[in-house]
């Protein structure tokens, strides 16, 4: 499986961007697709997830302004986020866990950075 992050960028405070992770390989072994973050000097964390069923989890500080969905036909998660925060500012990753797969896949990360 192949993950390609896409959509970062800069914001200013109170602005929105959309992410978008495109999934191409073996994609029917997907089980769940999350976003995860990376700000400097800070341990990497989850920021949200969605399983194939459309089961989502988020981080209790993205709450309210951040969306996670997925297209199937187009293999794809998009992470809506909106209300952007300068602490949002980080590098976003995206990955996938796969049915037989011990370890999830990782695509190259998009940074973010929002400007108060």
């Amino acid at each position: 499986v192949q993950l390609q992050a896409s959509g970062g960028g800069s914001v200013q405070f109170g602005g929105s961007l959309r992410l978008a992770c495109a999934a191409s390989g073996s994609t029917t072994s997907i089980t769940r697709m999350g976003w995860y973050r990376q700000a400097p000097g800070k341990q990497r964390e989850m920021v949200a997830t969605i399983t194939t069923v459309g089961s989502t989890n988020y981080v209790d500080s993205v709450k309210g302004r951040f969306s996670i969905s997925r297209d199937s036909a187009k293999n794809t998660v998009y992470l809506q986020m909106n209300s952007l925060k300068p602490e949002d500012t980080a590098v976003y990753s995206c990955n996938a866990d796969l049915s037989w797969a011990a370890f999830p896949y990782w695509g190259r990360g998009t940074q973010v950075t929002v400007s108060s």
